[in-house]
């Protein structure tokens, strides 16, 4: 593992969401956080990421070309999604605020080609300068960390869990490492889009939205 960071998340046993109205009670928080070991803190996301996931992240244009082609027949969901599924959107001040999300994914290029699939909870926290994004439900949880490469975009490093194993820690389980792109494409609204992920999709787009606490 390069950097000698790992990645840990455990104890995600979290209830779904029903349904994804525009205003709900604020989630629970994660049971447990995302545990770090570090000697020190990298200061770059390139003295993390393994030489795989860098090459993967160098070919995101790529991965889009290919799943939005491989979509093509989706043509009415795909602009239904407006700057979602827009390569070339991304806004300044790309850092998320810390707190609970919905999280929904997108798949292109994949088996179908197009599949969006229902909101699940996600929760951003901060920990140290950076910060750790967990999806906390769902068959793949993707849990790990933060870099701010400029004002547009962060990378995302981490690991996959299950409903039933943490995630191991980062670069140790090359099957279960995930590496993407977080940017804003909306005031509100966030992508994380990994390319060419383990399952065989050309692309995984995970909207990220804020919850809206229901007045009382």
């Amino acid at each position: 593992m390069s950097g000698g960071v790992a990645f840990r998340a455990s104890g995600l046993l979290l209830l779904l969401l029903a349904g994804c109205a525009a205003v709900h009670p604020r989630p629970a928080p994660p049971p447990a956080r995302v545990e770090m070991v570090e000697d020190p803190i990298p200061v770059t996301w390139k003295s993390v990421a393994t030489e795989a996931d860098q090459e993967r992240l160098g070919r995101t244009d790529e991965a889009w070309r290919q799943g939005l082609a491989a979509a093509g027949r989706f043509r009415t969901a795909i602009r239904a999604e407006g700057p979602l599924l827009e390569p070339q959107v991304a806004l300044p001040r790309a850092m998320p605020s810390p707190g609970p999300y919905h999280c929904r994914v997108i798949k292109l290029g994949g088996r179908p080609a197009f599949a969006a699939f229902k909101p699940f909870d996600c929760f951003v926290e901060a920990e140290g300068e950076l910060l750790t994004m967990v999806k906390a439900g769902g068959t793949q949880r993707p849990a790990g960390r933060l870099w701010a490469e400029n004002d547009t975009r962060q990378i995302f490093l981490g690991a996959l869990s299950d409903a039933a194993q943490a995630p191991p820690p980062y670069g140790e389980d090359a099957k279960r490492d995930v590496a993407g792109i977080l940017e804003r494409v909306e005031p509100f609204r966030w992508r994380l889009a990994i390319p060419f992920p383990q399952d065989g999709a050309a692309l995984d787009i995970y909207e990220l939205t804020p919850f809206v606490t229901a007045k009382p």
